[in-house]
């Protein structure tokens, strides 16, 4: 009953938004004057009205973003449907998405992202430093569904892309201060300067800084706090009105102190904010990239580009999962990774055909190393690993206007992953190993040792057909399917699990999705809406147990799903001054395979297996436990609604700009297993900016608020209850409630 109260409410409210516009239809404003603007977007690799793409795909511009004081993307999780983006557990800058159920929340190296994100048509392959703060941009999109055609391997759930724009025919330095809550002191600069007809360049720097929203009662050092800097650089080069060239470069240094998170069992710190982990206070994230962009316009319809780029990154740190002064379950923590990819496209754009094809390359290698600290014991387990992998893609997709009404888009890309994994394990008596600076640690029996590779090849077709209903309303249909590669555990034990060293398969989603966008009411409302229906084969889940005097993993291709899901969302101008936007959201997620491993334990129907066969090493097996399991950062329903009311101030004195906000999140599972201390409950976050604007839009004061009721939500945990680990059931919440001002001039 409960569910279904939210249900019709958040029904209700769509519904109210989108019927309401009908009275302004009394207004007399013009029609053009009330009527929604028109988006554009770059979804298929080509620029095209966001209502023509057969495509659920929700835009950010800049201004938007700025109106409600984004702080970062994960912002977007309040506003698009079907969508979980949060800062990952333990961390401050690493990003886990999930889109339509599907993603990854392990971002240990060699695992694989559900969902891609790109910036300018790179692709990011690690989520390290992928936190990305909202500056110097143009837009953000969000596509949902399969992106296997045109963005390739790990899109299952969709894309993310953090768009630039190009330098103006004018300079311009913009200078902007943000000082809030916790001593929030942010500082940014950018520019861009034309030097002649053929030659730009254009550069920003962001300091970040924020006192924590609580603190390390042992050391009493900040905790959530914001230490960070980032900085970007372009130049771009047109030495012909054919020819266009950009170098970019990025660079993201993260000292903020390791989030240790929130004890949810005794003892407990007071506040949810608080820690009392003893596991040590410093942490480092460095993330950098070029990219050079070569585009050669070779006739009205034929352009030819070239996208290289290189990224590198490192991370170093602890993680306290017990949350208390001494090393209970402490992992100290090394990542290193850097990939290399080059893309060739072709882009045709005819009077009835439209297409892009193109080849792409990578060549990236993931390492790492981590103790596994289990005081109890004073035992180390230390885990080290890498993984290299090399990918080849030829992708194509064509659009035909077969009338003027109905046009049809036909792709398929051909992927091939060459992966090769390198695990080794091996326990240590004495509290941390060799290599995180215990020279004393006495060696142990090695767990895991091993060298192997293994290919992942795979064809993701994609077609769509597209039939304007009349010139404002389009309804679409789409098959498309994508492909997450395989790859090794990095954390894999062959004595427990001696099947690790074969690695896991690729997983694959197939979407079949029915879609409608449009304006109406002479253009006063302007909405899209989507149904899917997803088939999810071959799931990889990670799971982690305690055995023993360790923590063992185990990483498989544990089933089937099945994802059903329904998407609204609904911008609506009711006079020159007053606009809303509305979301909402549902997904149906059931698991209709779940094969868990379980050591030594009897199975559904019978005993299992042995696996592995003979003492001294436990006997084990799977057993299907979908029944028991249920998808993780997946709430049922998700709605937002906000208002953007501007009022005009007398005698040139500018405007203001007030912008309230809701967003509600129904309840959501951390992992697969039911974890009643951690799973987070429905909520509703309340947010609220007011911005005056210059008349020349030169200056800018805004006053943004968010989670104004101060609402206490949790987005990631670890559970490793028991005495011998220290109960480590540790929580970590999204920011509490804030106050931010901020001043922007242009010059």
């Amino acid at each position: 009953m409960r569910s279904l109260w939210k249900a019709a409410l958040l029904a209700g409210v769509a519904f109210g938004a989108i019927s309401t516009p009908a009275l302004a239809q009394d207004e007399p404003a013009a029609e053009e004057a009330v009527a929604v603007d028109e988006v554009v977007v770059t979804v298929r690799r080509r620029e095209e009205s966001l209502l023509d793409v057969p495509v659920a795909v929700t835009n950010y511009s800049a201004e938007r973003l700025e109106a409600t004081g984004a702080r970062d993307i994960t912002d977007l999780t309040r506003t698009t449907p079907s969508l979980t983006m949060q800062v990952a557990r333990g961390s401050n800058s690493t990003l886990i998405s999930f889109i339509r159920g599907v993603g990854q929340q392990d971002p240990l190296w060699g695992f694989e992202p559900g969902v891609g994100l790109y910036i300018d048509d790179v692709y990011i392959a690690r989520p390290q430093g992928a936190v990305l703060d909202i500056f110097d941009i143009s837009r953000i999109e969000v596509l949902r569904g399969p992106q296997g055609t045109l963005y390739g391997r790990n899109t299952i759930g969709g894309a993310i892309k953090y768009v630039t724009d190009k330098i103006g025919e004018e300079p311009e330095l913009r200078a902007r201060v943000n000082l809030g809550s916790y001593s929030q002191r942010d500082f940014i600069v950018s520019g861009e300067l034309p030097i002649n007809d053929m030659l730009a360049v254009s550069g920003a720097v962001a300091k970040y800084d924020r006192d924590g929203y609580g603190e390390n009662l042992l050391t009493g050092a900040e905790h959530y706090d914001k230490d960070v800097l980032a900085a970007r650089a372009s130049i771009e080069f047109s030495p012909a009105d054919t020819l266009f060239f950009r170098l970019s470069g990025d660079l993201v240094e993260d000292d903020s102190n390791p989030r240790h998170g929130y004890r949810e069992l005794p003892p407990s710190p007071g506040s949810v904010y608080d820690t009392m982990a003893g596991a040590g206070d410093r942490n480092s994230v460095e993330t950098s990239g070029a990219s050079l962009l070569a585009q050669w316009e070779a006739s009205d319809t034929l352009t030819f580009k070239s996208i290289t780029a290189y990224r590198a990154g490192t991370t170093e740190g602890p993680i306290d999962f017990d949350g208390l002064p001494g090393p209970i379950l402490d992992i100290p923590a090394y990542y290193d990774d850097h990939q290399f990819s080059q893309e060739f496209q072709l882009v045709y754009s005819g009077d009835r055909v439209q297409a892009v094809a193109g080849v792409y390359y990578l060549n990236a290698n993931a390492a790492g190393a981590f103790d596994t600290v289990v005081g109890a014991f004073n035992l180390t387990t230390f885990t080290a690993g890498s993984v290299d992998t090399e990918s080849v893609a030829v992708f194509a997709d064509v659009s035909f206007d077969v009338t003027e009404r109905l046009a049809v888009s036909v792709g398929g890309r051909w992927t091939q992953d060459d992966k090769t994994g390198t695990v080794y394990r091996q326990q240590f008596l004495g509290i941390r190993s060799p290599f995180f600076g215990n020279a004393a640690a006495i060696p142990l029996a090695i767990r895991t040792d091993y060298t192997n590779s293994d290919t992942y090849e795979q064809f993701t077709p994609r077609v769509s057909a597209t039939y304007e209903i009349t010139e404002d309303l389009t309804v679409y249909g789409s098959y498309a399917q994508g492909f997450k590669s395989g790859g090794f555990d990095m954390r894999g034990d062959a004595v427990l699990y001696p099947d690790t060293v074969e690695g896991y398969d690729p997983e694959t989603v197939t979407t079949y999705e029915l879609g409608l966008k449009g304006s109406v009411l002479d253009r006063r409302l302007t909405f899209a809406t989507a149904i899917f229906h997803s088939a999810y084969e071959d799931m990889q889940v990670t799971v982690q147990y305690p055995s023993g005097a360790t923590v063992a993993s185990v990483v498989d291709n544990v089933g089937e799903a099945t994802i059903k899901g329904w998407e609204l969302e609904a911008s609506a101008r009711f006079t020159d001054n007053l606009t809303a936007n509305v979301m909402l959201s549902y997904i149906d997620a059931e698991f209709d395979e779940y094969l868990s491993f379980i050591p030594g334990a009897p199975g559904v129907g019978g005993p299992c297996a042995p696996n592995p066969p003979s003492p001294p090493v436990p006997a084990g097996c799977f057993v299907d436990v979908k029944d028991l399991r249920d998808f993780q950062n997946t709430p049922e329903w998700t709605g937002a609604i906000s208002f953007n009311y501007s009022h005009p101030l007398p005698n040139g004195w500018g405007e203001l700009n007030f912008v309230p906000a809701a967003a509600y999140r129904g309840d959501m599972q951390m992992f697969e297993t039911a974890a009643p201390l951690l799973d987070q409950e429905a909520y509703w976050l309340i947010d609220a900016s007011l911005v005056w604007s210059s008349e020349d839009d030169r200056y800018r004061v805004g006053l943004h608020g968010k989670n104004l009721t101060d609402e206490e939500y949790r987005v990631g945990g670890y559970n490793f209850p028991g005495p011998v680990l220290g109960d480590s059931v540790i929580g970590f919440y999204g920011p509490p409630r804030t106050w931010t001002v901020s001043l922007d001039v242009r010059f």
